[in-house]
């Protein structure tokens, strides 16, 4: 008898790059703490700091290796590191890291101005006894509501182009979506299911963290069926960063098992 697949949990969190919320306190290494205790099987991680040769001149616990690296060396990940916003002596970006395996695929640009570089990391990932692998999508978009109705745009010809249809999605990110837009624009047009509208029928309040007032991330899914979702609203995670982060444990479908 075939293995039945394993439900995997991912999370989704702006890191700040490291930093606390007001920049006062290098915080990377109790976030790698913190994900150790939530032990999900894929993070999707924003705002990623590869570099920044100012801070490790000025503050001496700031580390001089990439961000990714450190979280992935910790928990025992694998990794994979999309660099969107380059400057002369720093530059950030999206990561994925995963207790599996990764197949990088793709870290596309969407930029639409000049002062904000956004991109959205394409990974494949192949869980236990799953048939197919899970696409995993990690998104960072703007902050004003005229550039990411240009980002929805261009993730949804992405998406439309280069992704199979039959394929499981996961999309996740900070989508500053604090208009409460993005599963009007892009998730009804993808036939994405967002987790806690599905799950609660509500948008959890993730900014700032330590007195949440805006919802700005999402988790975004196709072809999967959600098990739990979970805002992280507790200690550590109120002065780690100025997100809180989310999580969803999710599964394959029965018609998608059996069909395969």
């Amino acid at each position: 008898m075939p293995h039945r697949p394993t439900p995997i949990t991912i999370t989704t969190y702006n890191m700040h790059k490291g930093m606390s919320p007001l920049n006062r306190k290098v915080q990377i290494n109790s976030m790698a703490e913190a994900f150790e205790n939530l032990r999900p099987d894929i993070l999707f991680l924003q705002e990623v700091q590869g570099l920044n040769l100012l801070r490790q001149l000025k503050l001496p616990d700031f580390p001089h290796a990439p961000h990714h690296d450190i979280l992935s060396n910790y928990l025992d990940f694998n990794s994979s590191y999309g660099q969107n916003a380059t400057f002369k002596q720093k530059h950030h970006g999206n990561a994925i890291l995963s207790r599996l395996p990764i197949i990088t695929q793709n870290n596309l640009n969407i930029t639409v101005n000049r002062l904000e570089k956004r991109g959205v990391l394409h990974c494949e990932i192949q869980p236990e006894n799953w048939p197919l692998p899970i696409v995993c999508l990690c998104a960072h978009l703007n902050l004003r509501e005229t550039d990411r109705v240009k980002q929805y745009t261009a993730i949804f010809e992405y998406i439309t182009t280069y992704v199979n249809p039959r394929s499981p999605l996961i999309l996740a990110g900070d989508f500053n979506d604090w208009r409460r837009k993005s599963c009007l624009n892009i998730g009804q047009a993808l036939g994405l299911q967002e987790v806690f509208l599905e799950q609660y029928g509500y948008l959890p309040k993730t900014f700032p963290a330590r007195l949440p007032m805006l919802s700005l991330d999402r988790i975004y899914i196709r072809n999967l069926e959600i098990i739990d979702a979970q805002i992280h609203n507790q200690a550590p995670w109120l002065h780690l960063s100025d997100h809180l982060p989310l999580s969803a444990t999710i599964q394959l479908p029965r018609a998608i098992r059996i069909e395969n």
